[in-house]
């Protein structure tokens, strides 16, 4: 995966954004209608960045677009923790952080052991990061200089990784091209792909590479010991011996090749890599970054694209690829990590089988040296550069520009408490809706959305970017003086003491709280530690926030935010080396692109001879049939693997205590006491909003985000932000709708979609202390958020159009898939008016109106207040969902009663329907729009792009029919064997993948960053005739087909967070899935036979109601015409 250093918040989340459809999902997190955000739902991508990894590369705490990555860490925040004596300007993170204290003092107490000693290495430190319980060990391999640093805790999801500095000279994209490569095959593991078995038949909890500007990162995850083990030796092999250095086609599979199949034909490019920056830079977004990138690196490896550019990537020679390798894949050059609860002799030994086999190389570190830029602009620079744009015909309105204003912050290293005290600044500009920098240019008029997000310090020197995107001509210039200004302004009247106190405690709470979700801890430490590692500074030290922090609330407490005005003074208003990147729309540029690009190889082919063109044809045909080769038994026998008995056979289930009614408020409470959350209590109000019409459904994500940014009550916008800020660990409102299961009908039936509760839900957390501000915070936006701010919702409008597009344009597939299921199902048809492309229809109307008309929309919103919360049935509609460990809920129990007391509505009210025997209220009028409005028809959506995100999909299973849990083994095997092989190795996508959701039947299948369209769709035409021959051969290799379920099985048992094991254990009893069910499905899986894979493939044969809807260029859709293949088109943007 490329880490495209500032966009990969923006550009790799929207990557794997998509609609998940069918059994529920929340509909206010559309990308649309979060402030900052790019993403909504994560789905399976079967790339090489199917994870949210590359957002491991930006700052936790940073900026960029979505400010909150899952698990993304900055080194000094992440990593310096325990025991600050100084007085804390952050009321919730303090007493947070004495609830931590006495868990890193316990967990301390069992790290602290004795150094591990091992022959092959020698001890360089040893130190405890109390923390995290960590115990931290950096060794050095005494033959080969390899850095290996193991941190132990008691974490039972052990990572693994290991670093090379890789910086580029040029934009050929080698170290990006070399990341995929070297997984494609090594010296022990002789398949094609290791990757692709291991990501087929493991447990692993996270699988991925990933390529910033200066280095490339390779990790690996599990909870199963034996499992992890396998990943690592595959890696490591992969790495250091990889089939990829010898065999020139992987870098033509992966990176780029020239294809003929017939001498009258045209040359074509093709290679996974070159086809995925080819998706990257048809995004205005990612042109503008790169463009800012290059303005302010001039000299240095970051100027240059590491990722690869297109133009650039087939002056890549396989010579200059494999000598990359060479150079820096030296175990001199890694830094190698570990962490978790395994055995550290273990990790060493291990390692050495690897290492023993190289020389020390003194010559590697100093070859990969990143040097400095230098700030070396007089004075302020301009830069323009187009970006693509369709032409709409006239009457259109004017297309607009991107502004971002660019700082190089620090040409020198910079201490710890500088960075802390950078972080900290950030958020108090531009880390929420209400923070100064980010409201005054969203409040200015100036622009539509936010670029740049401030921030971005995982590289040697960090950057602060900002400006707007949908700026007038005229008023380029206006955003760069506002910019400025505004830091000018700051500077002279401070920061005031309630924002600091806001910052702080926002950040200091995400530290001490250190959730990563899903994502392993161990990555975030990994990440943390190689912010400075990688430089050859201290990675502990990277690991430690308490002394910066400390002397940052010495100083705030002597002089308040001084501190602040004074770092803006040095490194922004001082700081001559500041770059403006404008880009302007061409609506030729798209067209200039495609024609360079067959001038270039029409002129490669006229130079060539007769016989330099059957060579091309002739190694087009051998990729070719490589590609589509099996691998031997023999070579499949070289990948290590896990036995089905290695498997859990049990679902692991949560705490769950209900009680309807409590203490005769009318109010449901749910609990889920855990053995720890670090004196923390998560909470959600779920409030029901079955009431509201279906035409104002499509409100919903607006109205959410109406109560979080337009104040409420006496507060306005800044004081709630900071409000919430100070006194907790942060708080969201999102709309939610889940697929339930009718009473008395069995489960594990495909649902007819007329049974489903949707809900407003008010989530938080905070320290039990406090949990009544917590509470006081929720009700307060319920009741009394500023519905009437024409501005601010106008303002907001015009984000969600722009970042509608933006998602659309690079998250096609996702938009796609949400559009296919809106055609089958009540519950999709809804998901897709809230979230898909429709919904830009309904932002554009909605703008309007709320420029135009504004008392009319005004009223619709009062109007799905007042229906939420009209006072006889709301309480019956209430649900307060707390997870916490027992001392937290001894501790809030009086807030909990305080709260249900305080609550709109009456304890003695009226009853709601029963959504578990009666179709929703929406059911109707949805049927009748779906009956008019939806058609089963193959649909083309037009916007600026070079590549195609194709989507197809129909009816599996019909309503009542039993899904068995084999189908998600089948549908994980066809996607990361078929899909894979035929959608992004042979026909050169990024992603190909395929989804089926039992709850509605639907199944899908959609690729990503495709260069094919016609040919895309008769891979899935064929999809069915393939999985009936594996079928077959199922039947004589059972080790292929225990592959299959230990996969589907790693799906089923990621590791969780406190919160998500609430959240998992409260959608269960929500929908009314009860354990026999879930225990029975995990059945199913372990015990999926050949005869299932047949089944399935016979359905999918004759898949129902089958059509296809497709994110693609005009010229993409000629030529699928041309082929056969003709769409119903709507010109987007």
């Amino acid at each position: 995966m490329f880490n495209h250093w500032r966009p990969a918040k923006m550009a790799f989340l929207a990557l794997l954004s998509a609609s998940v459809g069918g059994g529920g999902r929340r509909l206010g997190t559309a990308a649309a209608f979060r402030a900052g955000a790019s993403s909504s739902s994560a789905a399976p991508l079967a790339g090489r960045g199917r994870s949210v990894a590359a957002a491991a590369a930006a700052s936790r705490f940073g900026g960029g677009a979505d400010r909150r990555a899952p698990f993304a860490v900055d080194a000094r925040l992440l990593s310096r923790a325990a025991s600050s004596a100084s007085a804390s300007t952050c009321p919730s993170a303090t007493a947070l952080q004495s609830t931590i204290e006495e868990t890193a003092a316990t967990a301390s107490s069992t790290a602290e052991v004795a150094p591990v000693e091992h022959p092959a290495y020698d001890l360089l430190s040893s130190d405890l990061v109390p923390e995290f319980g960590a115990s931290c060990r950096l060794y050095r391999h005494k033959r080969s200089g390899a850095e290996l640093l193991s941190v132990t805790t008691d974490d039972d999801n052990k990572c693994f990784g290991i670093t090379f500095r890789t910086p580029p000279s040029d934009s050929t994209g080698v170290p990006h091209i070399l990341e995929h490569s070297v997984l494609c095959g090594s010296r022990k593991y002789t398949t094609k792909d290791p990757f692709v078995q291991l990501l087929q038949g493991s447990l692993q909890t996270f699988l991925n590479a990933f390529t910033y500007p200066d280095r490339t990162c390779y990790v690996v995850a599990s909870q199963n010991v034996k499992d992890f083990y396998n990943l690592i030796n595959v890696y490591a092999d992969a790495v250091f011996h990889p089939r990829a250095v010898s065999d020139p086609m992987v870098h033509a599979q992966e990176g780029w090749h020239l294809e003929l199949e017939d001498v009258e034909e045209p040359l074509t490019y093709k290679g996974v890599v070159y086809n995925e920056m080819k998706g990257v830079y048809s995004s205005p977004d990612s042109l503008l970054q790169r463009e800012a990138q290059r303005s302010v690196f001039p000299d240095n490896a970051y100027g240059v694209d590491s990722g690869g550019d297109p133009v650039v990537i087939p002056d890549l020679t396989f010579e200059d690829f494999a000598t990359f390798h060479g150079k820096f894949y030296h175990p001199a050059n890694s830094r190698i990590f570990f962490a978790g609860d395994d055995d550290v002799m273990r990790r060493l030994e291990l390692m050495d089988e690897y290492l023993g086999e190289f020389e020390d190389s003194p010559e590697s570190k100093p070859g990969s040296k990143i040097e400095w830029q230098k700030k070396r602009y007089a004075e302020p620079i301009k830069v323009r550069h187009p970006y693509p744009v369709s032409d709409k015909g006239e009457g259109a309105p004017e297309d607009t520009h991107l502004v971002m204003v660019n700082w190089l912050v620090n040409d020198r290293p910079l201490t710890a408490t500088e960075e802390v005290t950078l972080t900290v600044l950030d958020h108090l500009l531009m880390g929420t809706t209400s923070s100064v920098l980010r409201k005054t240019l969203m409040e200015s008029g100036l622009g539509e959305a936010i670029t740049g997000g401030g921030l971005m310090n995982e590289l040697l020197q960090g950057t602060f970017s900002v400006g707007l995107k949908g700026v007038k001509p005229e008023d380029v210039q206006a955003v760069e003086d506002l910019v400025v200004d505004t830091l000018k302004k700051v500077v002279e009247e401070g920061f005031t003491e309630d924002a600091v106190a806001a910052s702080m405690n926002t950040i200091e709470f995400d530290m001490r709280e250190f959730n990563t979700g899903s994502f392993p801890k161990g990555l975030s430490l990994m990440l943390g530690s190689m912010r400075e590692w990688v430089y050859d500074r201290s990675p502990t030290d990277a690991l430690r926030f308490e002394g910066p922090l400390a002397e940052l609330k010495a100083s705030i407490e002597k002089d308040g935010g001084k501190v602040f005005a004074d770092m803006i003074e040095e490194m922004l208003l001082e700081n001559t080396h500041r770059t403006t990147v404008e880009m302007f729309p061409s609506k030729t540029l798209e067209g200039e692109q495609l024609q360079e690009e067959k001038d270039r190889l029409a002129k490669i082919k006229e130079s060539l001879g007769p016989d330099d063109l059957e060579e091309i044809i002739s190694k087009t045909a051998e990729l070719k049939k490589l590609q589509a080769s099996e691998d031997s038994p023999e070579a499949r026998a070289t990948i290590p693997s896990l036995e089905l008995s290695d498997l859990k056979k049990e679902v692991t289930e949560y705490p769950i205590d209900v009680t309807e009614n409590e203490k005769d408020t009318g109010v449901t409470v749910v609990r889920h006491e855990l053995g720890s959350t670090s004196g923390i209590t998560y909470a959600n109000l779920a409030v029901d909003i079955s009431a509201l019409p279906l035409e104002d459904v499509a409100l919903l994500p607006l109205f959410t985000r109406v109560m979080m940014e337009t104040g409420a009550g006496k507060y306005d916008s800044v004081a709630l932000s900071r409000r919430i800020g100070t006194h907790t660990g942060g708080v969201s409102v999102s709309a939610l709708i889940a697929g339930v299961n009718k009473e008395g009908e069995p489960e594990g039936v495909v649902t007819g979609g007329e049974h489903f509760v949707t809900k407003l839900l008010i989530a938080g957390k905070s320290v039990a202390d406090k949990t009544d501000e917590l509470f006081s915070i929720f009700d307060l936006i319920l009741r009394d958020a500023k519905l009437d701010s024409q501005a601010k919702i106008v303002e907001m409008l015009r984000e969600a159009k722009s970042s509608t597009e933006s998602a659309i344009q690079g998250s096609g597939h996702a938009m796609s898939n949400s559009r296919i299921r809106s055609r089958y199902n009540i519950i999709g048809y809804v998901n897709e008016k809230m979230a898909g492309i429709s919904s830009l229809d309904t932002i554009k109307a909605l703008l309007d109106q709320a420029e135009n008309d504004f008392p009319t929309l005004l009223a619709r919103l009062e109007k799905i207040r007042d229906t939420i919360l009209e006072g006889s049935t709301c309480r019956d509609g209430m649900i307060l969902d707390l997870t916490g460990d027992a001392d937290v809920f001894e501790k809030i129990q009086p807030s909990v009663e305080g709260f249900l007391d305080s609550l709109p509505g009456d304890a003695q009210g009226a009853k709601l329907q029963d959504f578990y025997s009666e179709p929703h209220p929406w059911v109707k009028q949805a049927k009748e729009e779906m009956a008019t409005e939806v058609s089963i028809a193959d649909e083309g959506f037009v916007v600026p792009t070079q590549v195609s995100y194709v989507g197809k999909g129909g009816r599996l299973y019909d309503e009542g029919e039993h899904v068995s849990g084999a189908t998600s083994v089948i549908s994980k095997f066809l996607g990361t064997g078929y899909m894979w092989d035929n959608v992004r190795v042979m026909g050169g996508a990024y992603g190909g993948f395929c989804q089926f959701q039992p709850r509605d039947g639907v199944f899908s299948f959609l690729s990503y960053r495709d260069p094919n369209l016609a040919g895309t769709i008769d891979v899935y035409d064929g999809a069915a005739d393939a999985l009936l021959a594996s079928a077959a051969d199922l039947e004589n290799d059972p080790d292929a087909l225990a592959t299959a379920i230990t996969g589907a099985i790693g799906d089923m048992d990621g590791a969780l967070s406190p919160d998500q094991k609430g959240s998992v254990q409260f959608r269960r009893w929500l929908v009314r899935e009860g354990p026999e069910q879930r225990q029975k499905y995990r059945d199913e899986v372990l015990s999926a036979k050949p005869s299932d894979f047949k089944e399935f493939a016979e359905r999918l044969k004759s898949l129902k109601d089958p059509s296809a809807a497709v994110v693609s260029s005009k010229s993409a859709f000629e030529d699928a015409s041309k082929a056969g293949k003709d769409f119903s088109l709507k010109e987007v943007m």
